[in-house]
């Protein structure tokens, strides 16, 4: 816990990390305050949310606790009855002075960290047949160029020495601003305007919506990391168009082989679903095999969880079992995957931004143990030695 100012505990993705640090800032002056900034992509999500509210009444049982993020809008009655929580504050609210009582002025303060997660946009006008976050989120909304540039100036002003680009939706920038500016224009807007930012790295995105002038950087622009993180969801066609998906298997591995041509050395991060709903053993396989088609390294598994409302949960369900089984041969085969490639990287020269915990990431992501007394924020060169537990020594 801080000492100063409000406790913030974020759950979820990266987007609630940016969008917690920016209620930090908020609530500097808050110091009898808890917030729990919730996810609800998963009912393990939720348990986890209900999990941290109990755990912090427990710990601060005279301060205030105030719950919002997704939870807080599509469990809002079930959040509301918990007598441990004070209040919800919306989510489409959340980083508005207002909702908080305090001053405007306050958004002005930025968080000093050695990356900096920026929200370029928010909110998903799509319809994934599994997803509840719409319902959380809203609409997609974009931050305009002006104020993404003004973000990473703040950011780089207080030490930032890697901006990361987050979001529901992230692809979907630009659709919903006048001009229709590609996600390809921001970024190389960003790169242009600072010349003296290091490292630029992308959140999640969706293979569908990335445009030819973020592929041709993703392919040679040294600045921008070669760390690509797809929304993918599975490997079989029938699945992807039982999801709602638009995109198709073959067109995840075309945008992969494109990228590698031109950029070998990129790591590929995806997010897959297992059991989804009539998913059959062949089409785990599918799922499967596609993880070694994409030579997938960074590999979120989430195992299908029924979100009431959805159209998904109406569908023939795969029985938990089964589903926690396929979940745990999607984990493994990323992992066998992802150490062998980690192995390939001992005694390769790396580029790694030192953090706060003694270690630090590599421009491919792959997280590396730094020498005694590195100081946080310094991008330095090491030659790692070996390989243990998942992490370059």
């Amino acid at each position: 816990m801080s000492q100063a100012g409000a406790e913030v505990v974020s759950l979820g993705c990266r987007l609630n990390i940016s969008e917690s640090e920016q209620i930090r800032a908020l609530l500097a002056q808050e110091r009898e305050l808890v917030v729990v900034n919730s996810c609800a992509v998963t009912s393990e999500a939720v348990r986890q949310t209900r999990q941290a509210i109990r755990r912090l009444r427990r710990e601060r049982p005279e301060a205030r606790l105030l719950v919002t993020g997704c939870a807080a809008e599509v469990e809002r009655e079930q959040l509301s009855a918990m007598p441990e929580v004070d209040g919800l504050i919306a989510n489409t609210a959340k980083l508005d002075p207002r909702a908080w009582n305090v001053p405007a002025e306050a958004t002005s303060v930025v968080p000093q960290h050695t990356r900096a997660f920026i929200a370029v946009q928010n909110g998903c006008d799509h319809a994934c047949t599994f997803c509840v976050i719409p319902q959380g989120r809203g609409q997609s909304r974009s931050l305009k160029v002006s104020q993404v540039l003004s973000e990473v100036e703040a950011h780089l002003a207080q030490g930032a020495r890697e901006v990361v680009l987050t979001g529901v939706d992230v692809t979907s920038w630009g659709h919903d601003l006048p001009e229709k500016p590609s996600l390809g224009r921001l970024v190389s807007a960003i790169l242009s305007a600072f010349p003296e930012l290091l490292r630029l790295r992308m959140s999640s995105l969706d293979g569908i919506e990335i445009d030819d002038e973020l592929v041709e950087l993703l392919a040679g622009e040294p600045r921008l990391m070669p760390h690509l993180h797809l929304s993918l969801q599975h490997g079989d066609d029938l699945i992807l168009k039982r999801m709602k998906r638009r995109h198709l298997r073959g067109d995840a591995v075309a945008l992969v082989t494109r990228l590698k041509k031109s950029r070998p050395d990129i790591a590929i991060g995806a997010d897959l679903i297992a059991g989804f709903p009539t998913e059959t053993e062949e089409q785990h396989q599918a799922n499967l095999s596609i993880i070694r088609e994409l030579d997938i390294v960074h590999g979120h598994i989430f195992p299908y969880s029924m979100r009431p409302g959805t159209p998904a949960a109406r569908m023939p369900q795969v029985d938990r079992q089964t589903v926690k089984r396929r979940a745990a041969e999607l984990r493994a085969t990323v992992s066998e995957i992802r150490e062998n490639w980690l192995a390939t990287l001992v005694v390769q020269e790396l580029s790694v931004l030192a953090e706060r915990d003694g270690c630090g990431h590599a421009q491919n992501f792959a997280r590396v143990a730094l020498p005694q007394g590195t100081q946080p924020g310094t991008v330095v060169t090491i030659r790692p030695t070996m390989l243990r537990e998942g992490l370059l020594i």
